[in-house]
């Protein structure tokens, strides 16, 4: 016979069965079908023979049990309260007897044992259990607890005082050997307390604190001794608890309550004091809520300038340990700076001198310290940064210390230091010799500057100082020496042609101009003929040379800017012809260079002047030349189409073809649609 192969199976009638078996169904089959829990009978006892029988009954069932789970402890407590509830004492024990020798470390065991022969008060059996178990397992505190309340509930003092601590001639096990948690040592301490021996509560104290000292050992004992009104005891355990444990170990709850404690006994500079220590000895991010105490008591208790003097000690210290972590963020060295002098700054106007100059030297020890920071790489933004601070050293030195030779002497160092191109400080220190009267050391300043920076605003701030001093001829080779360092630049040219325009030198004005706008490499040379049109219109008003500008300017460049420039210009001045030729003359050259963009910006150009300055009967014709914006499509080679805008100009020709082509179009869209 082949084997069974479920592979070759099929299925004869694929049709959904008549009647679905679902989840539900199952269910309820299963719960239908389960067998119903059997009732025991009630049994009555009516003689002393049927409770023996049933007696042995129980306890065979019991002990046929335990033989086949001897190691199950439920099953022996079970068995042993049954004998008990059975008056059946020296049975009960026997089962617990017999139990402890399968487990004698279980808890909940020694436990039911012991409860039982109190709840039947058995006394003397429960005390000599309670010795058992407290020296078999003396680590778990709820026998020691169970046996210091049982004995104080009798009455028997002495001997829940023997519990917490035996007498030197018994043998029996201490609990306070054991050194037992913190709840163990209050406990004995609560039960001394309840007696009223308060020294013997001290003792247990001291010697609590001795082998568990924490923070909430030395709270309570201070607690203890606030009860009872000793507030020298209380203090002493507060300054104790500061010189045995490590700072780890202290924390701000335990100075807040500290001070409080000074607080409530009116002993303020105590509590300062605490404040000050406590903030002193944690870390800032352990002490946010000591600082807000602190803050608080200050503001209840102290003046304005301790407050800002506490406040002033927290942002210090922030500072600093900024600086630790990264001592090139210059921006908090700018901060740091900023709250040393605004402390200055108050105290000028009531602290005592010593106090003033005490603070004017930490700054400049601040100072010191911040320009010791050089930066360690090329970035042009770091080197910045740090430069600022050489500069409000100098103005501090040179303001609140007034001591310009020691201003002078950091430019001097900041020059060796700093980069050459740094040509603010050349700047500064020649406006410092200008201020202390030495001119001759200024302009070797400004000459060092040209030499080695050679910046811009070096030559305009010293062409400036000299023009104030009256000092022209030499404003003239400074400028000179400008357009040479800087020929294609055209800020130099319009820093020349301005100083020779402010002394009236129209003759030199033009020939500044005339130079500049020669230079083909000039950058940006708008900017110059700009300048040129300028004077020659505002300063000189000189229409002929205005208009000989212009046509030079043309032969340059033919933006739409110049030609409507040009045209306002001849409007303004009354020309209207010479305007609209400019413009034609724009329209004229846009047409032959097919630069439609800039033709139909010029006739809406051409519009707005004749609405402005001509007639109605030239608006009605610029009107009519203006330009239209066409639609076009073409195929391209791939064969997709693409459409574009094409101006038209009826100034071509009524007859375009690509306006006849564009309306055909339009009317044939028209009709399909």
């Amino acid at each position: 016979m082949p084997p069974f192969d479920p592979s070759k199976l099929q299925v004869k009638n694929k049709m959904p069965a008549a009647v679905q078996i679902t989840a539900e169904q199952i269910l309820r089959d299963a719960v239908e079908w389960q067998a119903k829990e059997v009732k025991t009978t009630k049994q009555t006892i009516a003689d002393e023979e049927e409770l023996s029988y049933y007696k042995a009954q129980k306890r065979k069932e019991f002990e046929d049990t335990l033989r086949r789970q001897r190691h199950h402890i439920g099953t022996w407590i079970k068995y042993a309260v049954w004998e008990a509830n059975q008056q059946e004492f020296r049975r009960a024990r026997s089962v617990f007897e017999r139990a402890l020798l399968v487990d004698p470390n279980n808890p909940s065991l020694w436990l039911r044992y012991i409860e039982t022969e109190m709840k039947n008060k058995n006394i003397n059996s429960a005390r000599n259990l309670f010795d058992r178990v407290v020296c078999l397992l003396p680590r778990i505190d709820q026998f020691w607890f169970k046996y210091a309340h049982f004995e104080e509930l009798l009455g028997n003092y002495a001997g829940s005082r023997s519990v917490y601590e035996r007498t030197r001639t018994q043998t029996e096990c201490r609990w306070m050997e054991w050194n037992p948690e913190d709840k163990g040592w209050m406990l004995y301490i609560k039960f001394e307390e309840r007696c009223g021996e308060l020294e013997r509560c001290r003792e247990i104290f001291n010697r609590y604190i001795e082998n568990r000292p924490s923070c909430e050992s030395f709270l309570k004992l201070v607690k203890f001794e606030e009860k009872y009104k000793n507030v020298s005891r209380a203090r002493s355990a507060y300054v104790k608890c500061i010189e045995l444990l490590d700072v780890e170990f202290l924390d701000e709850e335990f100075f807040i309550k500290f001070a409080e404690f000074e607080q409530r006994h009116n002993n303020l500079e105590g509590a300062s004091r605490v404040y000050e220590q406590g903030l002193k000895l944690l870390e800032k991010a352990k002490s946010e809520e000591l600082y807000k105490k602190f803050v608080s008591f200050q503001k209840q208790y102290k003046d304005r300038e301790t407050i800002d003097e506490l406040i002033s000690t927290k942002k210090r210290n922030e500072y600093e340990e900024s600086i630790l972590e990264n001592e090139y963020n210059y921006d908090v060295w700018f901060n740091y700076l900023r709250l040393e002098e605004s402390i200055l700054d108050e105290m000028t106007k009531a602290a005592p001198e010593d106090k003033v100059e005490a603070q004017k030297l930490r700054i400049c020890e601040l100072y010191e310290r911040a320009i010791s920071n050089v930066p360690r790489d090329k970035n042009r933004k770091l080197w910045r940064r740090y430069s600022y601070l050489w500069i409000y050293y100098a103005i501090f030195s040179e303001l609140q210390l007034s001591s310009q030779e020691r201003a002078t002497q950091i430019y001097l160092k900041a020059l060796e230091i700093l980069p050459k191109d740094f040509a603010k400080f050349y700047i500064l220190l020649s406006q410092l010799y200008l201020r202390m009267g030495n001119l001759e050391k200024m302009r070797k300043t400004f000459g060092r500057g040209i030499g080695e920076c050679k910046k811009a605003k070096i030559f305009e701030n010293y062409a400036e100082i000299e023009l104030k001093l009256g000092n022209v001829d030499r404003c003239r080779i400074i400028h000179s020496k400008y357009v040479e360092s800087y020929p294609f630049s055209p800020q130099s040219w319009i820093s020349f042609i301005d100083l020779e325009l402010l002394l009236n030198e129209m003759g030199r004005v033009r020939g500044l101009c005339e130079s500049a706008i020669e230079m083909d490499q000039m950058n940006n040379p708008e900017l110059i003929w700009n300048k040129y049109l300028d004077i020659e219109k505002n300063v000189a008003q000189n229409y002929q040379n205005v208009q000989k500008l212009y046509q030079r300017l043309l032969l340059k460049t033919t933006h739409p800017k110049v030609f409507k420039e040009y045209s306002l210009y001849e409007f303004e001045n009354g020309m209207h012809t010479n305007g609209r030729n400019v413009i034609e003359k724009g329209l004229e050259i846009y047409k032959n260079e097919n630069s439609h963009v800039e033709r139909a910006q010029l006739l809406v150009y051409l519009l707005q002047m004749e609405k402005k300055f001509g007639t109605s009967k030239d608006v009605e014709k610029a009107k009519k030349r203006q330009a239209k914006k066409v639609l076009r499509k073409r195929k391209l080679q791939d064969q997709t189409t693409v459409e574009d805008i094409v101006y038209v100009f009826p100034d071509d020709g009524t007859t375009n073809k690509i306006l006849q082509n564009a309306l055909k179009w339009k009317q044939t869209q028209i009709k399909a649609n």
